[in-house]
């Protein structure tokens, strides 16, 4: 199955965007996106001409839109008809969920724990949630050099919580861009592990996005698997109880050529960490001519494992990619 490069959160001028549909998608294209997602705020009328700008452009347009109230922005894809978002209550956000899931959507934490009202309506997350299932996928990385900005940091702490407890959610980059501005700053990229099989690519999109199959990255395309006494499980998938094993196999793999000459970190001193709940299992450094890394584990302490690759960017030591999860069954 190939991975293709999303933008998860958009905007154009039927919300508060300052582009149009067009502009944004050709944007994405000269950015080493193959599809986006337009997430206006609570209207789907900036999709109108999506089939014909996908067409001009050769991009993938996915369908989506932005709850956005005054206790918290949710970002919902997937959809194909609009879904109300105005009874949606600070006690109540389950019934806008289910709402959105019964339709063939999925939702997700738009930047949870950046600054809010008066500054930014809404923008801080204040909705209860009563069940952490419901929740597809958390945006961990919200805006451009997203791993230095402290919402941010916040953010990727409350999906490794979520982890621990057992909780099974994806996490996923958004820009949350609204204008074609120029900028130096790294930009990041959700990698999807898409099936080849049939649907349109919102379908298979939003299918592999809620299963997980994710690798957010401001560089280079991080890559993991897990290796069993009889099979192999990529991100997303959960070992189950009859493949347990003493010790499994963990391959990274890292592709330094994707996106080639749209991302450059000088001197990176890239650093491969293999992370689960239990801490950090094994850390290796990373040189350039070597995309494949063997870890071996042990199967009796985990119950989720990632890989995360650490470098330097202007000067500042960051993390600069991360897989989601896979899980073992318990």
């Amino acid at each position: 199955m190939p991975w293709i490069a999303c933008e998860l959160h958009s905007h154009t001028y039927h919300s508060d965007g300052r582009q149009t549909l067009k502009e944004l998608a050709n944007g994405a294209k000269a950015l080493g996106f193959e599809c986006f997602a337009l997430t206006d705020h609570n209207t789907m009328t900036g999709l109108n001409d999506k089939e014909a700008v996908e067409q001009e452009t050769g991009i993938s347009i996915i369908s989506g839109m932005e709850w956005t109230t005054f206790y918290g922005h949710m970002v919902t894809i997937g959809l194909t008809d609009f879904v109300d978002w105005r009874p949606a209550g600070p006690g109540d956000i389950h019934k806008g969920i289910d709402e959105v899931h019964s339709s063939g959507g999925i939702v997700g934490m738009a930047h949870p724990f950046r600054i809010g009202s008066p500054i930014c309506t809404g923008c801080f997350w204040e909705f209860k949630i009563e069940n952490w299932n419901d929740i597809d996928y958390i945006e961990v990385w919200s805006g451009t050099f997203p791993s230095i900005k402290t919402d941010n940091d916040r953010a990727y702490r409350l999906w490794t919580d979520k982890l621990n407890e057992g909780y099974r959610i994806a996490a996923t980059s958004g820009r949350d861009w609204h204008a074609q501005e120029q900028t130096d700053d790294p930009v990041s990229v959700t990698y999807l592990n898409i099936d080849e099989g049939e649907g349109t690519v919102t379908s298979r999109t939003v299918h592999a996005l809620a299963a997980g199959k994710a690798s957010v990255t401001m560089g280079p395309l991080v890559t993991l698997e897990i290796l069993s006494d009889t099979s192999l499980y990529g991100i997303g998938d959960c070992i189950p109880e009859n493949d347990r094993s003493n010790t499994y196999k963990a391959h990274v793999s890292i592709d330094f050529h994707l996106r080639k000459g749209i991302w450059e970190f000088p001197e990176p001193n890239y650093t491969l960490i293999l992370i689960g709940n239990t801490g950090i299992l094994s850390e290796q450094l990373v040189t350039l001519d070597q995309p494949n890394y063997v870890f071996e584990i042990p199967g009796d302490q985990f119950l989720w494992i990632r890989a995360e690759l650490k470098g330097t960017v202007r000067g500042v030591r960051t993390l600069i990619a991360f897989t989601n999860a896979i899980y073992l069954n318990r």
